[in-house]
């Protein structure tokens, strides 16, 4: 962190102007108006205790690390409500963090979605449909015109582990689909909880359960992420190809989710080749991008989530913030 941290003051010194973007997971903003797809634990004003209460101190946790971040564009997933993203919005208007532009991908009535809040207006919102099935969330895409420089998002929420990956290449197809119509050489980033790591088709194949691909992933050969695999001033360019930050961070530091004591990297940005390779308009800052880490997320060894009583029926504590924690990534626009 202090070496991010010296990276951004050293870009600022020079004169630059830096957006920073970041991506985060909050683990089930449910409102508190009952609509009949809520998880058993998230209906309103049940004996699980998903009340006013509990639903403003969540509300409150999630904002003061969203604060803590400050990023002019920040993905969310699993935002059940357009409602429950404005009470969101409020709480960091309260907190001295305001979002004018926002938007969330509610076109399919899925139980949680992704969503965005931004510092800077948009283009244009829509929504990349991927199939009919309520087991695939749709993707949210952005598009921006920062500096009189364009910029195009997309947020992805793929198909958990639950699932075999060729749920998650589904979507991987469906997004690099709608980038062809786009154009690779455009400004792209692809954030969100991919539900894969940066090197899924090496981990994968000791989960036999989800190579059901004969080793293809949608994250490392759909999106094309398989051969840069070194910091980002050493990287070569790959047509069509897309860089994973991830590979611009220590590797002890890759992670964003810890499950049985183990880190993963579910949480990913992506970015296009002309963000990495000198871009003149904007372009990513090397050694930028980390996990989201402050003392008040972790407890002991692990990511403090969001406290349920383990006794059934399972109760809300009003206590601590997301099962994930939030990747963060800075650029340089000129």
């Amino acid at each position: 962190m202090r070496v991010v941290a010296f990276v951004l003051l050293l870009f600022s010194l020079l004169g630059a102007d830096i957006l920073k973007v970041a991506t985060y997971n909050v683990e089930n903003l449910f409102d508190l108006k009952k609509s009949g797809h809520e998880y058993k634990e998230y209906i309103p004003y049940s004996v699980s205790k998903w009340n006013k209460t509990n639903y403003n101190k969540k509300l409150k946790n999630l904002s003061r690390v969203i604060v803590d971040i400050d990023a002019d564009i920040i993905a969310l997933q699993e935002i059940e409500s357009l409602e429950a993203l404005k009470d969101l919005k409020k709480q960091l208007k309260y907190d001295g963090l305001y979002y004018p532009y926002f938007k969330i991908a509610n076109k399919k009535n899925t139980t949680i979605k992704v969503a965005l809040l931004s510092k800077y207006p948009f283009v244009y919102t829509r929504e990349v449909d991927v199939t009919s099935s309520y087991k695939f969330r749709n993707i949210l895409e952005a598009k921006f015109k920062i500096n009189n420089t364009e910029l195009y998002l997309f947020v992805n929420h793929w198909k958990s582990k639950a699932g075999p990956e060729s749920m998650r290449i589904i979507s991987a197809k469906k997004l690099r689909q709608r980038i062809g119509k786009i154009g690779y050489d455009k400004n792209i980033i692809l954030l969100g909880d991919f539900n894969s790591d940066y090197e899924e088709n090496i981990k994968f194949l000791r989960k036999r359960k989800h190579n059901d691909t004969y080793g293809k992933t949608g994250i490392n050969d759909i999106l094309r992420t398989k051969t840069q695999k070194y910091k980002a001033k050493e990287s070569k360019y790959t047509s069509r190809g897309f860089y994973n930050l991830w590979y611009d961070v220590a590797r002890d530091e890759r992670y964003s989710y810890i499950f049985r004591g183990k880190k993963e990297a579910l949480d990913n940005i992506l970015i296009s080749q002309s963000l990495l390779f000198g871009n003149k308009k904007i372009h990513y800052i090397p050694s930028s991008t980390h996990h989201f880490k402050k003392p008040y997320l972790m407890k002991k060894k692990y990511i403090y989530r969001w406290q349920m009583s383990r006794k059934k029926p399972r109760k809300h504590k009003g206590k601590g913030y997301s099962d994930h924690l939030a990747v963060v990534a800075a650029f340089e626009i000129k």
